[in-house]
């Protein structure tokens, strides 16, 4: 459980403090905003996705309503500020 919260929070911290696109593709100018919250976005559904594959290896995975989904986003948004606060507000351009 502790491994996924520390997986949760560096995935959550990755698209501030990485200047390429999903760390895989370069660009020529500086991402903004909406690519960071998109990068977000997506390493969300990665450590879901991992999250449920170790799930399955213990026992079977519980079916989950949207309140479970919704906490969960909103976890990884608060595990995200610190990169956020790092990008933005204490960073010198």
């Amino acid at each position: 459980m502790a491994i996924l919260l520390v997986l949760a929070l560096v995935a959550a911290n990755l698209p501030f403090v990485a200047d390429r696109l999903l760390l895989l593709i370069p660009l020529k100018s500086e991402k903004s905003l909406i690519w960071h919250l998109f990068e977000l976005m997506v390493l969300y559904f990665m450590v879901g996705g991992v999250s449920v594959l170790l799930e399955r290896r213990l026992a079977p995975p519980h079916s989950q309503n949207w309140e479970f989904y919704a906490v969960t986003a909103c976890l990884f948004l608060v595990f995200a500020f610190p990169g956020f606060i790092y990008r933005y507000l204490w960073r010198k351009r």
